[in-house]
């Protein structure tokens, strides 16, 4: 049962999204010798096989943005651990990696909710990390009557209690509805409370995120650790922490 309610989530892999160049190595957050509770704690997930694990070259932008508007607070950064793979033809191994990502922000973020009340949570990721990012929020995922057997599988809705602590979610370059759609993948349905604090960046041609038919990335998809949009939602988030 397992591999089968894997398979149908292999539709989760979005096999088009954030194929960027680069290394493949996932590694593993370096341990932090920052206090227990950060002022602000992000948790932030790579996008496919990107460069420089496990942040990314787009988590790795915004984090160096967010401290230099952040100074004066604590800021603890963390990598979501997920293997951001690229190998689309093993679909029961992506769709697996995929949902563990899920699962691995949502408890994160409850943990840190209920240890750092004071804590203001920030989840963040670049294009299939993005995407991870907004399931990661979502109400229940909806799936084919059909399929309805398998549902115990799929993650679960994070608790409305943890909601208040987070401040913020920022996704680059975010696949969008009808890229999601056309590649077969349950919708992205963040939960009300999430609605107002979340904002994406999307680069004017950037076809995994305009609306565009479904297809590979383009060159501009490419370019979010250089092009500026990690120093507007570090602005972003400066603003609501």
């Amino acid at each position: 049962m397992l591999r089968r309610i894997l398979v149908l989530l292999s539709c989760l892999a979005l096999a088009a999204v954030g194929l960027t160049v680069g290394g493949a190595s996932t590694g593993t957050a370096p341990a932090a010798a920052a206090p227990k509770c950060a002022d602000v704690h992000v948790l932030f997930a790579r996008g496919t096989v990107e460069a420089a694990p496990p942040l990314g070259l787009t988590g790795i932008a915004f984090q160096n943005s967010l401290r230099n508007r952040l100074r004066g607070k604590t800021v603890r950064v963390e990598a979501v651990q997920y293997a951001a793979s690229s190998d689309f033809r093993e679909k029961l191994k992506f769709a697996e990696s995929f949902v563990k990502g899920v699962e691995y922000a949502q408890r994160r973020m409850t943990s840190i909710a209920a240890t750092c009340p004071d804590t203001k949570i920030v989840l963040g990721g670049y294009s299939q990390g993005a995407a991870l990012a907004g399931y990661a929020i979502s109400s229940q995922i909806k799936v084919p009557q059909k399929y309805s057997q398998y549902r115990a599988y799929l993650p679960k809705p994070l608790s409305a209690d943890v909601a208040k602590h987070v401040a913020a979610v920022v996704e680059f370059a975010p696949p969008s509805k009808r890229f999601i759609r056309e590649a077969g993948a349950p919708a992205i349905t963040p939960q009300a409370a999430y609605r107002g604090k979340t904002a994406r960046y999307c680069m004017q041609g950037d076809t995994i995120c305009n609306g565009a038919p479904l297809g590979g990335p383009n060159a501009l998809h490419l370019l979010y650790s250089v092009n500026g949009m990690t120093d507007q939602a570090a602005g972003y988030v400066a603003r609501r922490v």
